[in-house]
């Protein structure tokens, strides 16, 4: 009887690790948190990550703008993150914990000390909270205050959802409400059923493009996590009578 080599039942067992990847809460570590904006979280609204509007796509208030050592060229939108404020006088009794959306990056502030001001610098790892995120863990009069976080699993209702822009010529497409791991490493899109993939590059945040002719049949999109590389596949997310300007909504979404 003839055996499979090892590599080759490596392989398969590499690839059934990834088919059934879930991600899974990480340990806590130190950093600090500010926040920016006011009360009505105005400032928050649109952000490095392209989400727009956070109310309207399911983000609202509970979000973070992260500093470049996390926020990795934009492929650290979408993850999801628990923060509590620890040691020190401005923070609520019982230290409780918020789970907040990385919606936005917190750039670097080269004029300023990384301990004094440059909050954001590389290497730290640091959160700029919306304000109401902010209240609820801490005194706002604090202005900032270190904090142990953790990154956990995206709890999203409903599927993946891709917002639509460009022009006939050049698909851009936001990818939305992404559960497990929350992040985005690559996507491909389909012009109908019989169509070839083609692999979408990316633009920035959490949007990728794809310079193709891709009207008139139904869009499928192929994505892939960048923390766990699990991939789900979109089939017809978009109608044959698609429209660039709207938001449609799988019935996938990772695990």
């Amino acid at each position: 009887m003839a055996f499979p080599s090892t590599a080759i039942l490596a392989l398969a067992v590499a690839l059934a690790c990834a088919a059934n990847a879930r991600f899974t809460a990480m340990q806590w570590t130190p950093a600090h948190a500010t926040f920016y904006g006011d009360e009505t979280a105005a400032e928050t609204m649109g952000g490095a990550c392209g989400y727009g509007n956070l109310y309207a796509t399911g983000y609202v208030t509970d979000t973070a703008a992260l500093s470049t050592t996390l926020f990795k060229d934009g492929f650290g939108c979408g993850t999801c993150y628990q923060i509590r404020c620890v040691g020190s006088s401005w923070c609520y009794r019982g230290s409780p914990a918020i789970t907040v959306t990385a919606t936005n990056l917190c750039p670097p502030n080269w004029a300023q000390d990384s301990n004094n001001g440059g909050w954001c610098n590389p290497p730290r790892a640091h959160f700029d909270l919306s304000k109401p995120a902010f209240m609820r863990v801490a005194q706002w009069r604090a202005g900032i205050v270190p904090v142990m976080y953790r990154r956990v699993p995206c709890v999203r209702r409903g599927g993946l959802r891709f917002a639509l822009q460009g022009n006939p010529y050049w698909l851009l497409a936001y990818v939305m409400n992404v559960a497990g791991a929350g992040d985005v490493a690559e996507v491909s899109v389909r012009s109908g059923r019989g169509g070839a993939w083609v692999r979408m590059s990316h633009n920035w945040g959490a949007s990728f493009q794809a310079f193709a002719q891709l009207g008139g049949r139904a869009l499928s999109f192929k994505v892939t996590s960048y923390t766990t590389r699990q991939t789900v596949v979109a089939a017809n997310v978009a109608p044959a009578n698609w429209c660039l300007g709207l938001t449609y909504q799988a019935r996938v979404n990772f695990s």
